[in-house]
């Protein structure tokens, strides 16, 4: 009889201790699939948000700008973007990995009214680029629309447009530096008001069209960066060196292309969080195999006996070892498929379905969205499997190298 049936049929002796050590992996493995789940949703959106909202994928600006960028100089701006989007969506080594090319205008400016003035950042983009970037248009309040096409109108932050008096319909009127450090008015009719649930966005962000922002900046047909969506945000750092190695080619110089990984500390916080939250799956899965160990322990002082008698007729100790090991290897084995299973089946049906974080975000100011969907990343509920299994063979080694170091004469009296 081979080690693997001698470990089957053993597991068999004792039914109720054996689901008990089986229980126990598979609720820590489905905690820990499900935790993986919602992890990977909370990190993905964070990177997902702040990539749309703030740098793409890969994103493109002068030096000049990039040196001062916290004041958003529209002296500094790219000039000719359009020549410039182009050569990068012509990018080799890109082909079919871009998914969006925009430009954007970035500036500050002094928001006026009938009886309040504010200061606030101003967003210029093409209307039908953004709604795939900031996806302000699906955050508008009842009775409002977005940024016509056409141009000459805003949509504000909820509460922006509180402080300062606004409402759907009336006249906003924006002062901010030219690109030839004039100052540039202009006046739009609001057309909405967003609530994003992010306070520091809906208390100081107002959006316009491209064209608009252009004419009250003075940028003629630049923008102040570029962003770069790729298919794949994993991809940002080998699309930032192919870009900017084609646009050194192409003779544009004096140019800043980063991916959105080294701008600001939001990818540090990620990569951070992903390795402290993937220590955490490892303790819960250690927790859970525990209890293999103790039944194990229970399982070599039971059968003491009858190791001495297998000893004394001539098995040897590493086989012994190969017995007590295998059985609780079959129990972490079981126990983690199960809960891969059920994990995944749970991650699937809440990545439809989400999970409501409202309350807990809006005044955070972390770039998430509201409703989390977990991930349901086969690679990782395979890797996640492979752990508990692992952890199994390590809570049940000492035990089993117990049972093979015992003495035969000593294993059979003490019995």
């Amino acid at each position: 009889m081979n080690v693997i049936t001698m470990a089957v049929r053993n597991l068999g002796r004792n039914r109720r201790r054996t689901f008990l050590a089986m229980l126990s992996v598979l609720i820590a493995i489905t905690m820990v699939v499900c935790m993986d789940g919602l992890i990977t949703g909370v990190l993905d959106s964070m990177a997902r948000n702040f990539t749309k909202n703030e740098t793409g994928h890969v994103n493109v600006a002068t030096a000049e700008y990039r040196a001062r960028e916290r004041f958003m100089p529209a002296s500094a701006a790219l000039a000719e973007s359009d020549a410039l989007m182009e050569a990068i969506r012509t990018t080799p080594g890109l082909e079919g990995r871009i998914v969006l090319v925009a430009p954007r205008a970035l500036f500050g400016v002094v928001l006026s009214s009938a009886t309040a003035t504010k200061a606030a950042r101003g967003i210029g983009g093409d209307p039908s680029a953004e709604k795939h970037l900031l996806m302000l248009d699906r955050a508008l309040l009842p009775g409002s629309s977005y940024i016509d096409q056409r141009g000459g109108t805003a949509i504000l932050g909820a509460k922006l447009a509180e402080d300062l008096g606004l409402k759907v319909g009336d006249t906003l009127k924006v002062i901010a530096e030219k690109a030839d450090f004039g100052m540039g008015f202009k006046k739009f009719r609001i057309a909405g008001l967003f609530r994003t649930g992010l306070d520091a966005f809906d208390d100081s962000t107002f959006q316009v069209g491209l064209a608009d922002a252009r004419e009250l900046l003075g940028l003629g047909t630049g923008a102040s960066e570029i962003l770069v969506m790729l298919k794949d945000y994993r991809d940002s750092d080998e699309a930032a060196r192919l870009i900017s190695a084609r646009l050194a080619a192409a003779g544009y110089d004096k140019l800043s292309v980063q991916s959105w990984t080294s701008l600001g500390d939001i990818a540090s916080l990620i990569t951070l969080s992903g390795n402290i939250y993937f220590f955490g799956e490892i303790i819960v899965a250690f927790l859970g195999a525990f209890i293999i160990a103790n039944i194990m322990m229970m399982v070599v002082l039971e059968r003491r006996r009858e190791i001495g008698i297998l000893k004394s007729m001539g098995m040897e100790p590493f086989r012994i070892l190969r017995l007590f090991l295998a059985e609780g290897v079959l129990l972490g084995l079981i126990g983690s498929a199960a809960g891969a299973i059920l994990g995944s089946a749970l991650n699937a049906w809440l990545s439809v379905k989400g999970l409501d974080f409202s309350r807990n975000i809006a005044g955070s100011g972390i770039p998430m969205d509201n409703i989390i969907y977990p991930g349901v990343h086969p690679s990782h509920v395979a890797l996640l499997f492979l752990l508990g299994v692992a952890v199994s063979a390590i809570m049940a080694f000492l035990p089993s190298r117990n049972a093979a170091r015992m003495n035969p004469i000593d294993a059979i009296r003490s019995a």
